[in-house]
């Protein structure tokens, strides 16, 4: 029986998680060729870089992008380089549900299978306009009829990524050939892998960007809820990559200004941390945060632990089944420990009470 010692109050057994991804193990490049990846925003940054690796090694790429044009000559230099037709670029505005929905269904015609193995949520933007306005706000009282917000950085990093992973669960699921994930199986034909883009914004506020850390947090919410969820409904693994700052598109110039002298994460880094997750099938529910890769004694210093020289590579949630969020464990903890004990009694007593009422007030009229 677990314990139910104070403040510690265990996930249930039924859990289905790997323990924390050792980087010190070499990747299984093998296991990467065959499979079709989807990558919304795969047109530069990290989706970019990890369509040109995991091309390299034989999978079958599709991207998803509003940027047409360079969509279009990345799949066509892949192509060329690699000798595999199977690389393609959709039009892709990931804000858009109808958008979204039409990209899988023709990734899905694309594939040499039929079926998707994985899929990287990974569009995203920032805008300075947006969260400046935001935080230095005209004055409103003046205005007979203010307009709404803009909002697109939510829209995209946020909603975006929502609808994605709506369709990634729908897709995977039903991926021909494929199996529920095991901790057990590191290699097979066939996936079903969500890859989740959050941020280090997405663990702690981000200052004078407020939209940007507001929607990472609620992709790491999204994260922490389907690692649990994902597999034991759908037999489908969730990871996530939580990346520091790095120098792509997405930093922008008044990024790069902003970070000038300062350790920044290597996008190379970004790279092999997001090819683990793919590469391993037996890697569930786990998120790896990329940072700046540093001598093993500042590491230390910092208070980590270090497997290999200069990591960059991290996982946060190495221990947070066993024990995570005292306070919020705590409470959950309390309804738990009231609903063990009140047991059956206790479910039916709350059924009855409510079918008691008027239907209309059950529904909350």
């Amino acid at each position: 029986m677990e314990s139910q010692e104070a403040g510690q109050i265990p996930y249930g057994s039924s859990v289905i998680r790997s323990n924390a991804v050792d980087v010190s193990l070499p990747i299984n490049y093998k296991n990467i060729a065959g499979k079709t990846i989807l990558i919304t925003g795969g047109a530069s940054g990290f989706g970019a870089a990890c369509f040109q690796q995991w091309a390299n090694h034989g999978a079958n790429v599709i991207i998803g992008d509003v940027n047409a044009q360079a969509g279009t000559e990345l799949v066509a230099r892949i192509r060329k380089e690699t000798g595999n037709a199977n690389h393609h670029f959709l039009s892709l505005d990931v804000s858009s549900w109808p958008s979204q929905a039409a990209f899988f269904k023709q990734a899905a015609k694309l594939s040499p299978h039929g079926g998707i193995d994985h899929v990287m949520a990974n569009a995203g933007i920032t805008s300075v306009p947006e969260e400046g306005s935001f935080q230095d706000p005209p004055d409103y009282a003046t205005m007979e009829d203010p307009p709404a917000p803009v909002h697109r950085t939510l829209d995209i990093n946020l909603t975006g990524v929502v609808y994605t992973t709506h369709l990634a669960i729908a897709y995977l699921s039903r991926n021909p050939g494929s199996r529920n994930c095991s901790v057990d199986e590191h290699t097979a034909p066939r996936d079903r892998h969500l890859i989740l883009v959050s941020s280090l914004a997405g663990l702690s506020g981000l200052p004078s960007l407020p939209f940007y850390a507001t929607a990472k947090h609620g992709v790491v919410g999204l994260f922490r809820t389907l690692r649990i969820t994902g597999a034991l409904k759908s037999g489908i693994r969730v990871n996530m990559i939580n990346p520091y700052f790095v120098e792509t598109p997405l930093l922008g110039i008044d990024g790069a200004l902003v970070m000038a002298g300062g350790a920044m994460a290597k996008i190379e880094d970004v790279i092999e941390a997001t090819t683990r997750l793919v590469a391993d099938q037996g890697i569930i529910g786990r998120a790896l945060v990329i940072g700046f890769r540093g001598p093993s004694s500042v590491a230390k210093a910092a208070g980590l632990q270090p497997v290999v020289a200069d990591q960059a590579i991290w996982d946060v949630y190495a221990h947070d089944f066993e024990q995570s969020d005292v306070f919020v464990r705590r409470i959950i903890g309390v309804t738990n420990l009231i609903a063990t004990a009140r047991g059956w009694v206790g479910v039916i007593s709350d059924v009855g009470a409510k079918l008691s009422r008027p239907f209309w007030k059950v529904l909350g009229y």
